[in-house]
């Protein structure tokens, strides 16, 4: 396996951790009716950092 073909999958499963700890924050907070927006602000930011990571996977893992 080479080295690019790694840190993609890195970046993939990282991006994958993200989103679902972002989703399941989103759950909690919804479920417990917390009425703050600071864990809705902090789910926001790891769903869209696990898009980014998924989006740099896939660029990165491209065959030439």
């Amino acid at each position: 396996m080479d080295p690019r073909s790694r840190r993609a999958d890195t970046g993939r499963i990282l991006g994958t951790l993200s989103l679902i700890v972002g989703f399941l924050t989103s759950l909690l907070t919804l479920s417990a009716g917390y009425d703050g927006m600071a864990p809705h602000f902090v789910a926001f930011l790891l769903m869209l950092t696990g898009i980014g990571l998924r989006i740099e996977a896939a660029i990165t893992d491209r065959r030439p």
